[in-house]
């Protein structure tokens, strides 16, 4: 318990003495909000751009009403495409936000924190 209530003070000594002025002026970190914002940004709108157009597609136009395959409309195709770009934004999400962690371990190194 007592190194516990040790190691808590020496972490919060340690987290008063950061310069985040310092941190959020450096070009690592810039550089790290340059990279998440072209990344982030484009992968939401794509996101919110292919969910959205199935509600509106199915309840303004009659087109993918059609069949796909058998008795399977192109609805349930779109649907179960859905299922499969999620899965692959976190896959891809996952995979970029390692690099991410690179940077910050950068960003970490060059303050020495």
């Amino acid at each position: 318990m007592v190194n516990n209530q040790n190691s808590l003070a020496k972490k919060s000594s340690e987290t008063e003495s950061v310069n985040y002025s310092s941190i959020v002026a450096s070009a690592s970190f810039k550089e790290l909000m340059r990279q998440k914002r072209n990344f982030i940004l484009p992968m939401s709108i794509f996101f919110m751009i292919f969910y959205f157009t199935l509600p509106v597609l199915t309840s303004y136009t009659s087109v993918l009403n059609k069949p796909a395959i058998g008795a399977i409309s192109w609805a349930w195709v779109f649907a179960g495409a859905q299922f499969i770009m999620t899965w692959a934004l976190c896959i891809i999400y996952s995979r970029k936000a390692a690099k991410f962690d690179e940077i910050v371990e950068k960003i970490s190194a060059e303050t020495g924190k």
